[in-house]
């Protein structure tokens, strides 16, 4: 018996993956799934500070997602329903590898895996690709007082960090489509046509 699916939005910050997980959700009255950001404690003090702070700030990301996957994925799934996420958990390790360094990045890889490495995968990831004056414009009309510390370099490498964890998660994750957006050009929330072709690329995988 095939699973229930399991779909999931990735980007960079600011790359609108919150806002096309809710309109997708609600297209089709799924249960959505969104990621605790703002909730995280240690935000401010690492944007200030990323080296005295990745390792806490990682942490309780980390944690938080996986009692979400474990609380609200996974009951859904098993009883047959369809999950919308605003993420995948992979993402940790996409912004771990960047901001810790050495023994702590070692034993939060470790941390990581003991983890997630049973939890079910995503059937497709849709990931919204945009470019780093694209990115900035959101983030600042968004205005999340946290996010005005994080620096251009820091996005960008981001960005580059996105596209090169993208390709290996094809490779890990054979199973999951990956369904490549572009947010330079393709505006989901003005235009209704481009959110409804996005629906129907996403309906080719289901």
């Amino acid at each position: 018996m095939k699973r229930a699916p399991y779909i999931a939005v990735e980007g960079p910050i600011g790359a609108g993956k919150t806002t096309l997980a809710t309109m997708l959700a609600e297209e089709w009255q799924l249960p959505l799934v969104k990621e605790i950001v703002e909730e995280n404690p240690f935000l401010d003090k690492f944007y200030q500070d990323m080296d005295d702070w990745s390792f806490q700030l990682e942490m309780f990301f980390l944690c938080n997602r996986y009692k979400q996957l474990e609380d609200a994925v996974i009951p859904h799934l098993n009883e047959g329903l369809p999950v919308i996420a605003d993420y995948h958990i992979y993402k940790n390790l996409i912004f771990s590898e960047r901001t810790l360094k050495g023994v702590k990045r070692d034993k939060y890889r470790h941390i990581y895996h003991v983890l997630t490495d049973d939890l079910p995968k995503p059937d497709v990831i849709l990931y919204i690709r945009a470019d780093l004056d694209v990115l900035l414009a959101r983030i600042a009309k968004r205005g999340r007082s946290f996010e005005e510390e994080m620096s251009s370099d820091y996005l960008q490498q981001l960005i580059l960090d996105y596209d090169t964890a993208m390709a290996s998660l094809a490779e890990r994750e054979p199973d999951t489509a990956i369904i490549p957006i572009d947010g330079n050009t393709v505006d989901f929330v003005a235009d209704r046509g481009q959110f409804d072709e996005i629906v129907a690329r996403l309906k080719e995988h289901l």
